[in-house]
């Protein structure tokens, strides 16, 4: 399969987004990739690795989108910008995904308008993998969408259980909506509606999710707006990234100096990889009729190469066509009646 990588995407592009690119291509095999960006930067950065025998291309894109810029500045004026040339070339048919670690606005809003929804979906979400106390779980929206309708939720819930099922390998991953109390008639009007419709799916709801219990495993799809979830996930972010460096500052100073830090220098690794944003790569645009994803802005070479694993597992193993089909299926009968009320 072949995916379009923006090159010129994230704080440290082109460099670590060619490195992720190499480190992807070395390790899968059935890959080919299409690096879209300024042809000279993206050569002279290749010419400096040993990368010629590798299945690698470069599609020129002459301009960039800056991290501050507004999408609908962005859709107007570079249109033939690294971002905007990527997902050109996956609706042209030239490469089967995408991915992007530059502005997520902008890379949402340019998916939107030159690709489409999938149909039955409102609003397309961001999908984030994080990390909990028994495995991983899936946190949706994070980010696409600051207000939503409790159909838009619904929708998520459906999304998410789809992928779910194949990115854990389970067949009925438990679904919980973030809220402010355990009890259905706890919330603001959007969850207590969204309650209603979840409930009435052919999903494993398990009822409210509180804050406290985000991380307790208990949960492995969790849906909220995206105002919601990305102030969840950037907190989350932050605090394992605190929590990382208090744990060892302590130990440090308790436990005799560096003999303390040598003692856990292995679970300090665990922690660390648990953690780390980089290992989950990058977000599925869930909703959009092609598979396209978006990295974080800090993304290392590590974190490219693992969002293009997860751009190539979603590919292969279908999961637009589950979510379609499920959409389809899920607004009739009893869901639908649910929806009309």
């Amino acid at each position: 399969m072949k995916i379009a990588l923006d090159a010129m995407g994230g704080d440290y592009a082109p460099a670590t987004t060619i490195e992720g690119a190499i480190e992807a291509l070395n390790e899968y095999k059935d890959l080919s990739i299409v690096l879209v960006g300024n042809e000279a930067e993206i050569k002279a950065a290749l010419d400096e690795r040993k990368c010629a025998d590798l299945p690698i291309t470069i599609h020129h894109a002459s301009q960039v989108v800056e991290m501050d810029e507004s999408p609908l500045a962005a859709l107007r004026r570079k249109k033939d910008s690294s971002i905007r040339v990527a997902v050109d070339l996956v609706k042209s048919g030239d490469a089967d995904s995408m991915v992007s670690a530059g502005n997520s606005g902008v890379v949402m809003a340019t998916c939107l308008y030159v690709l489409g929804k999938l149909p039955r979906v409102e609003r397309p979400a961001i999908a984030a993998i994080m990390p909990n106390l028994k495995d991983h779980f899936i946190l949706l929206d994070a980010g696409a969408n600051v207000d939503c309708k409790p159909l838009q939720l619904y929708q998520f819930a459906i999304m998410g259980d789809a992928y779910a099922r194949f990115t854990f390998d389970m067949e009925k991953p438990r679904v919980g909506l973030l809220g402010i109390g355990e009890e259905d008639v706890k919330g603001n009007e959007l969850t207590r509606e969204a309650f209603k419709l979840i409930k009435s799916s052919h999903v494993n709801f398990i009822g409210n999710i509180e804050g406290q219990h985000i991380f307790s495993g208990d949960a492995d799809v969790i849906v909220c707006d995206g105002f919601v979830g990305n102030i969840a996930l950037k907190v989350s972010e932050g605090l394992a990234e605190a929590m990382g460096k208090m744990l060892k500052r302590e130990i440090v100073e308790k436990v005799s100096g560096k003999i303390g830090a040598l003692l856990f220098k292995d679970a300090f690794k665990s922690f660390k990889k648990k953690t780390d944003y980089s290992e989950y790569g990058g977000a599925p645009l869930l909703g959009i009729s092609k598979p396209c994803f978006i990295s974080h802005g800090r993304s290392s070479s590590k974190a490219i190469k693992n969002a293009l694993k997860a751009a190539r597992e979603f590919h292969r193993q279908g999961i637009l066509d589950v979510i379609t089909r499920e959409l389809k299926e899920g607004l009739s009968g009893r869901e639908a009646v649910a929806v009309k009320e």
